[in-house]
């Protein structure tokens, strides 16, 4: 039986920028992981339903875009399960990461 897993990430973010962030993050993992992960996403405005599969284990979820927090929410299967804490950081990590705002970089000669 599959394990929900819920993040919910603060952004500062428009709505626009948080989805188009998210698109080209989802868009990377495909090209990355093509090896390793299969992954089908569907957009909708935005609200994405996904599935991913990894080492011959499917996951599926939902991440619903607010106006200031993204929500994902992802059905581990029994044996990912067994980490969905450690699930939790990482897609809180990753998530975070995306949305950030990127800063500014001086360089020094």
């Amino acid at each position: 039986m599959a394990e929900p897993v819920v993040v919910t990430i603060p952004h500062k973010l428009t709505k626009e920028e948080a989805a188009r962030r998210l698109k080209k993050g989802f868009a990377d993992v495909r090209s990355f992981g093509e090896k390793f992960v299969v992954l089908t996403d569907d957009w909708k405005g935005d609200h994405l339903d996904f599935k991913a599969s990894l080492l011959g284990q499917t996951t599926t979820g939902t991440v619903d875009v607010g106006e200031h927090s993204v929500r994902l929410e992802i059905q581990l299967p029994w044996m990912l399960a067994l980490l969905a804490n450690k699930a939790k950081a990482i897609v809180q990590k990753q998530g975070q990461l995306m949305l950030e705002k990127p800063t500014k970089t001086t360089t020094t000669t």
